[in-house]
């Protein structure tokens, strides 16, 4: 028998793990928090869950249909988004508008541009800030954590400020949040108001933590991110400690650090590159928290530095061996 040599671009290392493996590693990380979520907002958690991953599932089948293409959720990549999507709503968004931002995250940001990995920015951050200016009030609607198991009504009726709102007017709003029972330990344990998944910072580090040890993702992005906000949160809230530890703790940071900065499709090829990109995101998260006019500025930032994504890679390039430096 002869012998044939294949010749294909690069990577030439391969292994058996496909898009598949890498997406349900993700779901697998993310089931803590999302068990969280449930424990703290009850069924309008499952709902909103429930809903966005319909949209997400379903019209990417539907779209591929259409298109008389071979289905593409299989590979679990529509689950994963319709979930982070979830994460990023409250608990009290009606059905309908988490199954309108999956429709969106899929068939507009993702399979428009050529399905998975042609992507040029994060789906489910995408349909949040669509979702967001769309309809202000109804995501904007925070809600107390542990009220009822089943009626959407009673969350609309304890609706309360997250620990951003009260973190917006500086080292001052501490005083406010303790005023309103609001601990370091609560927003580490996610017993605060917030998005569904952005609340239990340390199940979000624990699932973060296991997609590093798999090798799914790098912690380069999520450690530079992190640490830009706080350096910068330290520096620029007058030197105080506690007001950078719960800058950390608030918000989605710990979220979008380990699950939506780190988007294969999204994020620089290099690892100077990825140093860049995560600094860049830290640097426009804290400006925006601090001085912007809205409270959180994880989502946008991580948009934008998607979009600069291919720039960075075109001027941070690896050392090419094998030919004479300039």
């Amino acid at each position: 028998m002869e012998n044939k040599l294949i010749v294909s671009s690069s990577p030439h290392v391969r292994s058996n793990e496909d898009t598949s493996y890498i997406m349900k590693q993700v779901v697998i990380a993310l089931v803590p928090a999302a068990l969280a979520g449930l424990f703290y907002f009850r069924l309008n958690a499952l709902s909103a869950m429930f809903f966005c991953i319909l949209g997400t599932v379903g019209s990417e089948h539907i779209f591929c249909k259409i298109m008389k293409k071979k289905s593409t959720i299989g590979d679990f990549s529509a689950v994963v988004t319709g979930l982070l999507l979830a994460f990023n709503v409250p608990a009290s968004l009606p059905w309908w508008m988490c199954l309108l931002g999956g429709i969106f995250a899929m068939i507009v940001v993702k399979m428009v541009f050529g399905g998975i990995g042609c992507n040029f920015v994060n789906p489910a951050l995408a349909a949040r800030a669509f979702l967001l200016a769309s309809f202000p009030v109804a995501m904007t609607a925070w809600t107390k954590t542990g009220v009822n198991w089943v009626s959407a009504s009673n969350l609309d009726a304890v609706s309360t400020a997250t620990p951003l709102s009260f973190l917006k007017a500086g080292p001052s709003g501490l005083a406010d949040l303790a005023a309103n029972n609001i601990s370091l330990t609560d927003m580490f344990i996610g017993k605060t108001g917030g998005c569904i998944g952005e609340t239990c910072a340390i199940l979000l580090i624990l699932g973060g933590v296991y997609l590093i040890y798999k090798g799914i993702i790098s912690y380069v992005m999520p450690v530079c991110y992190i640490v830009t906000v706080f350096v910068l949160t330290f520096l620029l809230g007058g030197f105080n400690l506690q007001f950078a530890m719960y800058q950390l703790m608030a918000g989605g940071l710990m979220l979008g650090g380990f699950f939506m900065l780190t988007d294969y499709a999204t994020s620089p090829m290099t690892k100077k590159g990825q140093v860049i990109y995560a600094v860049l995101a830290g640097i426009i998260t804290s400006v925006i928290r601090l001085y912007g006019g809205y409270p959180e500025g994880v989502s946008y930032s991580i948009l934008l530095v998607n979009c600069l994504a291919p720039l960075i890679d075109k001027f941070v390039k690896n050392r090419v061996f094998g030919k004479e430096a300039k």
